[in-house]
């Protein structure tokens, strides 16, 4: 594929490259292309300006003091909670509970939610795709419950197989999990029919959003979902950041994950009354500098607009997978119908952290590894791959300029 035959767009990525100073940088004498975005997306300017202007103008903590700053980053910091839920068309603000991450997201639900419900026997069904942090914690409450955890399988094309999974809904299991989006594969998962599924058998559903919400539209009560996971750092906001969104009966039924200042009416040594959701899960001092940031990254993608990211996204996708096609020995990992901007590959021949370690001399940044995705690496049979994920920043020239590094550096180990 040639400049000839490449898709053509109104979005203007240089003008939006521009708004990112990291992207303007070398690396070893040469332009950096970066590809890593499934692992840390880069941030605008004024989410670095908001950051900074928390600590020079607001530095204070939040919902503890009447004085002005105070007022002020409890201001900033609530204000992401309200933004947050509407990213996602919560119902309310009262079902967005601020957290580190996905990580801590889905570990607040594993030992708040799942635990106390869980008996020897029972069960939580993940899939094979999943991202660690959607399966280390059900299988360390699991453990500890005496029940088991299961995984719904994939195909080839790393699609999940839908009737299987629903197969695999049988009485014993009392939580069901799913990735909405792929880490590894860039797969769209159909949430919104496992949800209905779900429903009818009583059954709650936790969605890992951490690769969602950076490139789509998502809207929770839509999906039908339970739970929800999602991580800022992914979404150009600041590291630390992230958010839980759960059904109301749902978190006025869990018990605090933490313990510690400010998720607590009373605390007597004859017993402690908790607050009301959601701040009953949010212990101690949160990232109120990032969480300034969280606000003024859903401003900048308001600012593009999701359709708008989307469509340009797709069309790199689809640039890219062509291109990469073109490359001799190439196994692509991960052709669902419905994909996010992630391609996984190997080249026969080299191994994935030699590719990588060339090709960041060439000025690309892409993972190799197996990307907290163990059993999906098990499925495949190899232990690690390339992964080149993509941004609503990145160009159709960048791509050229990969397939080209990747060609040179093929030779090199041949």
């Amino acid at each position: 594929m040639n400049a000839q035959t490449r898709p053509s767009t109104v979005f203007d990525v240089q003008r939006v490259r521009a708004d990112f100073p990291l992207l303007a940088r070398s690396v070893h004498g040469k332009p950096l292309i970066y590809f890593d975005n499934a692992n840390t997306s880069q941030k605008p300017q004024t989410v670095i300006d908001a950051v900074d202007e928390h600590y020079r103008r607001h530095n204070a903590n939040v919902s503890r003091a009447v004085h002005l700053l105070g007022e002020e980053a409890t201001a900033a910091y609530e204000n992401a909670r309200d933004r947050l839920a509407g990213l996602v068309n919560a119902a309310s603000r009262g079902e967005v509970v601020l957290t580190s991450g996905t990580t801590q997201s889905i570990n607040l639900v594993a030992y708040s939610y799942a635990l106390p419900r869980l008996r020897p026997g029972d069960a939580i069904l993940t899939t094979v795709m999943e991202h660690h942090a959607n399966i280390v914690p059900w299988q360390l409450v699991a453990a500890r419950a005496g029940a088991t955890v299961k995984a719904a399988p994939i195909d080839a094309r790393g699609e999940l197989i839908v009737e299987k999974y629903v197969e695999m809904l049988t009485p014993e299991v009392k939580l069901a999990c799913v990735t909405h989006v792929s880490n590894v594969l860039g797969t769209v998962n159909p949430v919104r029919e496992l949800a209905r599924e779900c429903r009818r058998r009583g059954i709650p559903l936790l969605v890992d959003g951490s690769q969602a919400v950076p490139h789509r539209p998502v809207d929770v009560q839509a999906l039908g979902c339970d739970f929800y996971a999602f991580t800022g750092h992914k979404m150009l906001a600041p590291t630390g950041t992230g958010a839980l969104w759960a059904r109301r009966e749902h978190l006025e039924a869990m018990p605090p994950f933490f313990g510690g200042g400010e998720m607590i009416r009373e605390v007597k040594f004859s017993g402690t009354t908790f607050a009301d959701p959601p701040h009953r899960f949010e212990a101690g001092t949160p990232n109120i500098a990032g969480f300034a940031g969280v606000g003024a990254a859903i401003d900048y993608y308001a600012s593009l607009g999701f359709e708008a990211v989307h469509a340009w996204e797709q069309q790199l996708l689809a640039y890219a997978t062509a291109r990469l096609r073109e490359v001799p020995g190439l196994r692509l990992f991960g052709e669902a119908k419905e994909k996010e901007p992630v391609i996984s590959f190997l080249v026969e021949g080299a191994q994935a952290t030699d590719l990588a370690t060339l090709l960041d001399l060439e000025g690309v940044a892409v993972r190799s590894g197996h990307h907290c995705a163990h059993p999906l690496m098990q499925f495949y049979g190899v232990p690690a791959t390339l992964r080149a994920s993509l941004a609503f920043y990145n160009t159709l020239e960048e791509v050229d300029a990969f397939v080209t590094a990747l060609l040179k550096v093929r030779r090199l180990l041949m």
